[in-house]
């Protein structure tokens, strides 16, 4: 069984609509460092956001996300649980093939106010991010790879679902845990006792908890989430990738703290 853990930070460019979230990145891997002793794995460098089409933003981001594959690959092979802060959803591009590979049973929870099952034929916005999670689901080919079964996706915490996804959801049976009350009972039932991958998109929050991309009212509290992570410890844990957080609620501002958050997610990040 899988005890200890092996950290990484990613800081390539990623379908980037800013610049606030490589540096939040690196903030949570400082703060794990701090919490741990055991400094992270830096991937990629950083660069500006590009802020354009998902075409362009994944040729860009290729070379970094094939490096963090490459990482990944090896942290699978050593047997640790990865513990990754991601910067943005379409790192799963890149993590969520090896995670499928090494472990065939998986389940992946994806908290987020959005699925990003989305394709390239049907997405409205053309953001590389709401492209994520489709392409390891085998609906479209990003050039790294999928692997994960449409059942071994469960979804928390969306609220801006596209038509295609609503469609895609439930033709195919995905659970959606909704926000509200008996939110980690249901999410119990639907792990179903399988070992859990986790993709934390900050979004997943309640606006104002922390400072996000994107933002949708009615999402969790650190409370939720954190009822969630003690729910998913009682099983087989496989890892965690944190997507999503901004360094700060506007360009130019104060940095935000990730305590609170990792202190949220600590069921899941003690050895």
């Amino acid at each position: 069984m899988m005890t200890h853990r092996a950290y990484t930070v990613f800081q390539g460019r990623a379908g980037d609509h800013n610049d606030l979230a490589m540096p939040a990145a690196r903030a949570l891997g400082e703060a794990l460092a701090l919490r741990t002793g055991q400094a992270p794995t830096i991937i990629g460098e950083p660069a500006p956001a590009l802020n354009t089409g998902w075409r362009e933003e994944l040729d860009a981001a290729l070379p970094a996300l094939r490096e963090v594959q490459a990482r990944f690959e090896d942290v699978a092979a050593s047997k640790a649980v990865s513990i990754a802060a991601t910067s943005r959803c379409a790192v799963s591009l890149a993590t969520l093939p090896v995670i499928a590979k090494h472990n065939p049973s998986v389940c992946i929870v994806w908290f987020d106010s959005h699925a990003d099952l989305n394709t390239p034929e049907v997405t409205t916005t053309g953001y590389l991010g709401g492209l994520a999670f489709a392409a390891p689901a085998g609906l479209w080919e990003s050039g790294l790879g999928a692997g994960l079964g449409l059942d071994q996706i469960v979804l928390v915490g969306q609220r801006d679902l596209d038509p295609f996804e609503q469609e895609l959801i439930d033709r195919a049976g995905i659970p959606h845990i909704k926000p509200g009350s008996g939110l980690a009972e249901r999410l119990r039932a639907a792990i179903a006792g399988r070992p859990v991958y986790v993709h934390l998109d900050c979004d997943v929050l309640d606006p104002g908890i922390v400072p996000t991309d994107y933002v949708h009212e009615g999402g969790l509290s650190l409370h939720d989430l954190r009822a969630c992570c003690e729910v998913i410890a009682e099983g087989p844990f496989v890892g965690i990738e944190i997507a999503e957080l901004q360094i700060a609620w506007e360009t130019g501002g104060d940095p935000i703290s990730p305590v609170p958050l990792l202190d949220a997610l600590e069921p899941l990040l003690a050895e």
